[in-house]
């Protein structure tokens, strides 16, 4: 075998055997096939695609690039979960304790933002202290003592995808279905989970713009899962407007602690409890839909998740006492408050706006080496449909910067619409695909 055959095979439309992506991802880790022939067969896989055969392939070359961490000798059905990004997404960050709080081991591999979507790692890295990278013995060791695990890509594991990501950020071939699937796949069966939650993100805020793209996303993955002999079920969600109130890395987690305290924003809190069923569903398949959910619930309400969440950032390395003390949570120094200028109903909260809004003021990175201000962001206090009276306070802007702050508070109001007809309130959940259906 040789590279130019392989990349000519693909650029044709023809299909490359299983030992041809094997060989060809191998030896791109090795350094033996330099980066200018695998951008070319990425462009060409870009344009021609991969069927379902290569895509299972190139995830298995994805795992088979590193170690893989064996979580056998922790009790239970381990779960993982991958959001595909969004606005105001602190899912993780209350979906996690809850999960583990029912005994079902939460292990998951996160990653940091990029532009307008924020990153699980960063919001995590307010808090003083916290360890993200954790050894493959470390993530073994936590899941046995507290049933919880979040962290950051190992070097050792799936390196072919941060080799591949990293060509692929630079050569215009990032929106590729099958590269996208066998890229969160592959990380994620190398953890060594049992089952997957995915939660697609679908609307002006996500990465996926339409229902049909997050339905072949959603249906490749649990396709790969089903393949690799793990439980997946993608769940397609809502992000035309962000998904919390709070759209920042410190504003996020202590949305999160609210939530885990039995208050904060109450669709946030229901679609937490949503995934949190599906999740306790899937690990202890004797439980129904409705006996998970009432166990999760319970825990939320008598303070066993928070409890969790406190364990998990202890063990990590973190100062647990922001949970009684949310002011050590630090917040940029400049705040701007925005008021509605005119009474009615809410009719639009632009997600891709927002989020924009809030890297504006400096929550967010266009690189991967850029630096974040940890306490920039945005609350918001409405969501679409809900009636708005002229002088209501509509939203708080924080950042370090004068000027970023003009700049967000221009991109917020050009994100909302206030209109005089009442708009219903939108469903978040979408759609659901398993290995059994998809439904609406």
């Amino acid at each position: 075998m040789n590279p130019i055959d392989i990349i000519k095979k693909k650029r044709d439309g023809e299909n490359i055997s299983n030992t041809e992506i094997e060989w060809f991802i191998e030896g791109y880790v090795n350094g033996e096939i330099p980066d200018y022939q695998v951008s070319a067969w990425l462009m060409a896989s870009y344009i021609n695609g991969l069927d379902i055969k290569e895509t299972h392939a190139l995830t298995n070359a994805i795992i088979n690039s590193g170690d893989t961490i064996d979580l056998s000798s922790v009790e239970g059905i381990k779960v993982d979960k991958h959001s595909t990004g969004g606005v105001g997404d602190a899912v993780t960050l209350v979906l996690g304790p809850i999960v583990a709080s029912c005994n079902v081991p939460f292990v998951k591999m996160s990653g940091r933002g990029l532009g307008h979507t924020g990153g699980t790692l960063d919001k995590l890295s307010s808090i003083k202290g916290l360890r993200l990278d954790l050894t493959s013995n470390e993530i073994i060791k936590q899941a046995k003592d507290i049933g919880i695990v979040i962290c950051g890509q190992t070097g050792e594991i799936a390196p072919a995808d941060k080799l591949l990501y990293s060509l692929r950020d630079v050569t215009a071939t990032v929106n590729s279905m099958p590269l996208i699937a066998a890229s969160i796949m592959g990380k994620k069966i190398a953890m060594g989970s049992d089952a997957i939650l995915l939660d697609i993100k679908v609307g002006n805020g996500a990465f996926m713009k339409t229902l049909k793209e997050a339905q072949e996303l959603g249906k490749t993955m649990v396709d790969i899962g089903k393949a690799s002999g793990i439980k997946t079920i993608a769940i397609l969600t809502d992000m035309e407007q962000p998904l919390g109130m709070s759209i920042g890395n410190s504003l996020e987690v202590i949305e999160a602690i609210d939530i885990l305290n039995g208050e904060g924003n109450e669709a946030l809190r229901e679609l937490c409890l949503f995934f949190a069923a599906k999740t306790v569903e899937i690990a202890k398949p004797e439980m129904s839909y409705k006996e998970a959910y009432l166990l999760a619930k319970t825990n939320l309400d008598n303070g066993k998740a928070l409890k969790k969440f406190r364990e998990f950032i202890r063990y990590q390395g973190g100062d647990d006492s922001i949970i009684d003390n949310l002011s050590k949570l630090e917040l940029s120094k400049i705040k701007c408050e925005v008021y509605a200028n005119k009474s009615g109903y809410l009719s639009q909260n632009n997600a891709l706006l927002i989020g924009q809004a809030a890297f504006s003021l400096g929550a967010g990175r266009l690189k991967k080496e850029d630096n974040i201000d940890l306490g920039a962001g945005i609350i918001i206090y409405k969501r679409v449909g809900d009636y708005i009276n002229e002088g209501d306070l509509l939203a708080t802007l924080y950042s370090d910067d004068e000027n970023k702050i003009s700049e967000g508070k221009k991109l917020f109001l050009s994100a909302i619409s206030i209109d005089s007809n009442k708009f219903d309130k939108r469903s978040l959940i979408i759609d659901i695909i398993s290995d059994e259906k998809s439904h609406d």
